[in-house]
């Protein structure tokens, strides 16, 4: 029986080929990471993720969030490069199912990414919205930072769902449900701020007491200390109390004359 040797150098050739992408594809990858993990802390992302949650989860698992990002970066080389290299050895894969899979990676690499930089901004949007409402004393405003954070990371999910091949018109009705939920939340969570803000409202432009005044809520007793929007703040020697200003409505103040 006659040895084809053109056919056995043609797969030698494939293999060593394939081997030759894998090793430049892997060294790609890895430099690629390389850079990627520079560029960002050049622009500064290793500041600006400092303190979240995120960030503590991933140094918990023993790396950064930018040391993952740049990993998905070599990842995705990693996985071009593999299915490169099936394709040049010509392996018992079909083109169609190579093409699919070709496809679908990109798809896949963006969703990772939009999915951790969504986990990042909702984070960092969490401590600014805390800090810029750190001055209002009021329990119900402790949901509103965990609302902007749940928020977007529910329109990140649903974006790198759409990248895997999801449905949009299902996502639609997912977003239009997490807004109706959050609609119905707000208000039931968020009435007694809203009566606040309105009494507020009334107290600053009619001004019935001001700072420096004795005044008596229910039964709360001492001077103001503060008034603003939602609550009014007095004190006496031994206690601090404050008292929405819905409340203020609802019961009346009396002010003690000096």
């Amino acid at each position: 029986m006659a040895v084809d040797w053109q056919v056995i150098l043609q797969e030698e050739y494939r293999i060593v080929l394939a081997a030759l992408i894998l090793i430049g594809g892997g060294i790609a990858g890895y430099l690629l990471g390389r850079l990627n993990k520079r560029v960002l802390r050049a622009a500064g992302v290793p500041e600006v993720v400092e303190g979240t949650p995120f960030e503590r989860t991933a140094r918990s698992l023993g790396t950064t969030t930018v040391a993952l990002i740049a990993r998905i970066t070599s990842w995705f080389i990693y996985g071009v490069t593999i299915l490169l290299a099936l394709n040049t050895a010509e392996l018992p894969l079909s083109t169609q199912l190579f093409w699919q899979i070709t496809l679908f990676v990109p798809h896949l690499f963006v969703a990772a990414l939009v999915f951790i930089l969504g986990f990042v901004i909702a984070d960092k949007a969490e401590l600014l919205v805390s800090e810029r409402l750190r001055s209002v004393k009021l329990p119900e405003i402790s949901v509103i930072p965990r609302l902007v954070k749940y928020s977007i990371v529910y329109v990140a999910s649903l974006i790198a769902l759409s990248q895997v091949g999801v449905a949009t018109l299902t996502l639609i009705v997912l977003f239009a449900a997490y807004v109706l939920a959050v609609i119905a939340f707000g208000v039931v969570a968020f009435w007694d701020l809203l009566r606040s803000g309105a009494a507020g409202i009334y107290l600053l432009l009619n001004q019935p007491y001001g700072i420096g005044d004795e005044i008596r809520v229910a039964d709360n007793r001492g001077i103001v200390q503060e008034v603003d929007m939602f609550v009014t703040r007095i004190e006496n020697d031994d206690e601090e109390f404050i008292v929405p200003n819905h409340v203020v409505m609802r019961n009346g103040a009396v002010r003690f004359r000096n």
